[in-house]
């Protein structure tokens, strides 16, 4: 999917109970840098219904069917983004709808973006070798047995996934505007650009600032009949699964 900066570190943890969460961030679609935050009881109920419906119900589900429902929903928003693996170098162009669900109880408020309707190809727009193959997309992860793996131009498949982000108490939400980018209907949508178009002051700030992803949690399929050796990868956050297979059409 679309992403605004590469990976810089992968380590996580987001603890289920009363606690300080740290979350680690994602090689795609837009790459959330590091950050904590104390799970507030919303959170914690929100967590616990991704335990109860997993991860990749969780992605798609139509949020009013959650307990606690949400408050508002904005969204969908046709996208589009270069998509990075484990390497760093962008493996796959992305299209999907965006979905953002805005989750607010005793002051406290959750932001849950959900990427429905995914699509990828191979290669990435900017791939450092556009004649093929790249590494695929779960090729650098450690102790994963496809390190090494290189998927072939011309791979497609789906996915779906969604970030949880904790808004900090400091904000303030100062628009109900529909479009993604608040005043800016003709903008494409990013994270970056909803988050700090309907709250103030800015926190998102590209992954990098004070309301960062603590949870995410994507899961791609290769399309059947490509000649892939693996034809399934899970990039999450570790407190979900960490990354998981591959997207691989031959091994190094």
């Amino acid at each position: 999917m679309r992403r605004i900066k590469k990976l810089s570190t992968a380590i996580a943890l987001v603890a289920l109970s009363m606690a300080i969460g740290v979350a680690s961030v994602r090689a795609s679609p837009e790459t959330p840098q590091l950050g904590t935050m104390t799970i507030t009881p919303l959170l914690s109920s929100i967590l616990n219904n991704v335990n109860t419906i997993g991860d990749d119900t969780f992605s798609t589900v139509d949020p009013s069917t959650l307990s606690p429902p949400p408050t508002q929903h904005y969204g969908p928003y046709a996208s589009s983004s270069t998509d990075s693996g484990s390497c760093g170098p962008d493996w796959a162009n992305d299209a999907f709808d965006r979905h953002f669900s805005i989750f607010s109880q005793n002051g406290a408020i959750v932001v849950v973006e959900q990427f429905k309707s995914g699509t990828f190809l191979t290669p990435a727009s900017d791939s450092p070798n556009p004649l093929g193959p790249n590494p695929s997309p779960g090729a650098c992860d450690n102790g994963q047995v496809y390190n090494g793996g290189l998927v072939n131009n011309g791979v497609t498949g789906s996915f779906h996934g969604y970030f949880i982000i904790p808004i900090p108490p400091t904000e303030t939400q100062i628009s109900n505007d529909p479009s993604c980018v608040a005043g800016s209907p003709s903008t494409p949508c990013t994270t970056t650009g909803f988050i700090d178009s309907h709250f103030s002051p800015a926190c998102y700030l590209g992954g990098s600032g004070t309301c960062p992803v603590t949870t995410f949690f994507f899961h791609y399929s290769g399309g059947l009949g490509q000649g892939l050796i693996a034809n399934s990868w899970i990039d999450s956050s570790t407190d979900r699964a960490g990354e998981i297979g591959d997207i691989e059409s031959t091994t190094v």
